[in-house]
């Protein structure tokens, strides 16, 4: 457990956030519906489960109800925010195994999308990309708890490495 503290003082320590709490869904703000709806089901493979017109679509993987919901209510049109902007970094995309990330580059490849950098970072390997409305993405698969590189007194050493994308690439050919 952690304290945090503010200007006033310290607040007790807080029980953290049940373990088994998850992120079930992003919703982005687009410019444009249906671009918005090609490359989130074609390039990225998510599936269209529902459309409302003009004005949002929910996609996902799976037969979930939705892990991406995406609408125009209040950007029809608009400009991505500016680099020195706050707002989202970039959500990210989990695959189950480093197969299935091999495939999801594959797919990236195939429908012309920009790849803007990979990293291992010993927990994980990462590729990071963006949307066509400027939004981050994230697609990544963890290594099993087990192959962790740890510090000296056991805790994670995350790490930030290029990712050699030839050789995941070959993970999916074999």
């Amino acid at each position: 457990m952690s304290s945090t503290s503010s200007q006033a003082g310290t607040t007790p320590a807080l029980p953290s956030i049940h373990p088994e709490t998850q992120i079930g869904h992003v919703h982005l703000k687009v410019a444009d519906l249906p671009r918005a709806i090609a490359f989130y089901r074609d390039a990225l493979g998510f599936d269209l489960v529902e459309q409302m017109g003009n004005s949002a679509a929910f996609l996902s993987a799976g037969g979930y109800h939705h892990h991406i919901g995406l609408n125009t209510w209040e950007s029809q049109g608009g400009s991505p925010p500016a680099p020195d902007a706050t707002g989202l970094y970039h959500l990210a995309i989990l695959y189950p195994n480093r197969v299935e990330l091999a495939r999801a580059l594959q797919r990236l490849i195939d429908h012309g999308a920009q790849i803007d950098g990979a990293s291992d970072h010993g927990v994980s390997e990462a590729i990071y990309l963006h949307d066509p409305d400027g939004n981050g993405i994230e697609i990544y698969r963890d290594r099993p708890r087990a192959e962790w590189p740890r510090k000296p007194d056991g805790g994670i050493r995350m790490v930030l490495d290029p990712l050699d994308l030839p050789a995941l690439l070959r993970e999916h050919d074999g």
